[in-house]
């Protein structure tokens, strides 16, 4: 065998590897997306059980509410994103930063970024972050790091200039494709709770204002939760979209290599039938 049949047989070798590889980063994506999609129903029965508290607080103290929506006037904005802290996402960082940052504001932003990846593509931009995190690298993790970007929020409300806006930028699974959405966490929308009148208030051992704000903080709390879930199924379902990709790109170049090697062999073949069939004559020659 000539030395480039063995070359492109060591690179036909390496291909294979590297498919291997991409196999196995694709299925290991395609669990972790599976287990964070498995546990975004219990921080929604959690969200829920928390709705029903403010409810019932609001049912019979509407006006702690009122003193609560007062204070979202004009004044500093934090602005918290979730991207991704490994690659092989494609442009999903790209775009949720550009989602970010592109939008109009009228305020002074703060910004608290979750994801390494992230935080580079907001670098590019020439943002500066107030305060980053890396993305949980499992779904287990993601409540540890839910509680450390809830103390990294309050810290900042509690410094400087008063934030009386609040957002969550990030990415949303889904199977036709990722979309990057914004939520507003404050100002606190009460609305949205279900009041259910009682003739008697419930039994309560502090006052209905403060009750109320603990309940909210603990809202918030679950919101960033469920939106680092949801990034961090967003994120490994763009991790499965570009392993097929990947694996589509490797498996053509599998295709042409077997191809060339096929060629080539053929051509040698053809080359020692020539010789043999070229010596046989003369030798047939030289007797006669």
């Amino acid at each position: 065998m000539s030395g480039k049949l063995g070359e492109i047989e060591a690179r036909i070798a390496a291909t294979h590897q590297l498919e291997a590889v991409v196999g196995a980063m694709r299925g290991i994506a395609a669990s972790r997306s599976r287990d964070a999609h498995a546990r975004l129903a219990g921080i929604r029965a959690c969200a829920a059980a928390a709705g029903a508290a403010i409810g019932e607080v609001l049912a019979f103290a509407p006006s702690s509410a009122s003193a609560s929506a007062a204070l979202a006037q004009d004044g500093a904005e934090v602005g918290i994103v979730i991207g991704s802290e490994q690659g092989f996402v494609g442009g999903l960082n790209d775009r949720i930063a550009s989602e970010a940052l592109g939008r109009p504001r009228k305020r002074a932003c703060q910004w608290l970024l979750v994801g390494t990846r992230l935080v580079n593509a907001c670098a590019e931009r020439g943002l500066n972050e107030a305060w980053s995190a890396p993305m949980a690298a499992h779904p287990a993790a993601v409540p540890r790091l839910a509680a450390r970007v809830t103390d990294a929020l309050y810290a900042s409300l509690a410094d400087g200039e008063r934030a009386t806006r609040v957002t969550v930028t990030h990415a949303l699974p889904g199977e036709s494709g990722l979309r990057i959405v914004q939520r507003t966490l404050i100002p606190f929308d009460f609305a949205r709770f279900h009041m259910t009148p009682r003739a008697l208030p419930p039994l309560v051992n502090m006052a209905p204002a403060r009750l109320l704000t603990g309940l909210v903080e603990l809202y918030i709390s679950i919101e960033l939760c469920e939106a680092l879930m949801l990034s961090f199924a967003a994120e490994n379902e763009a991790r499965v979209r570009a392993m097929l990709a990947a694996r589509t790109n490797v498996q053509q170049r599998l295709a042409g290599l077997s191809q060339q090697y096929r060629a080539m062999r053929q051509d040698e073949i053809t080359s020692e039938i020539v010789e043999l069939t070229t010596g046989r004559e003369a030798a047939q020659r030289a007797m006669n």
